[in-house]
């Protein structure tokens, strides 16, 4: 059995992997909404005829500050026929989650609600396009249940 202080150490991350129905869309949404930087990118080899996607990227590696997501785009005919997203929500531990609100909604990202307290965090809930659901919290000391008022 292994020692677990070196287990421990060799775990660095986990990272959310996301299949998307269209990277153009995906990408708009990550990287020009909410601020994402693509750090690595693959764009198949256009001799894999099954993979060929005319140039596109196919996967990618997203990060905002510490956190980071893959996203890699379905072969049409291998997309499955129940909706993407189902049961999937993500939560972003940050500093501020209101900063982060009101810079996505600048950039035109629209949150599932108004951002509000739970379990003594400030929520920010947003969807991507394919029904992926993120939470962007921060502590706070507001009352439970309270909603940012605007």
């Amino acid at each position: 059995m292994q020692d677990e202080s070196m287990t421990s150490m060799n775990v660095r991350q986990a990272v959310p992997f996301f299949n998307v129905a269209n990277m153009e869309a995906s990408l708009r949404f990550y990287v020009d909404g909410l601020g994402f930087t693509m750090k690595r990118c693959w764009i198949p080899d256009s001799d894999q005829e099954h993979d060929k996607p005319n140039g596109k990227i196919r996967w990618c590696w997203l990060e905002l500050g510490e956190a980071a997501i893959m996203l890699q785009e379905y072969i049409p005919e291998r997309k499955p026929k129940e909706p993407l997203g189902s049961g999937v929500n993500i939560c972003f531990q940050c500093e501020d989650a209101l900063a982060l609100y009101r810079e996505f909604k600048s950039r035109g990202i629209q949150t599932r609600n108004r951002p509000f307290v739970g379990n003594r965090l400030w929520v920010v809930p947003v969807v991507d396009p394919d029904g992926y659901r993120m939470e962007f919290s921060s502590p706070t000391d507001a009352p439970e249940e309270s909603e940012l008022e605007e």
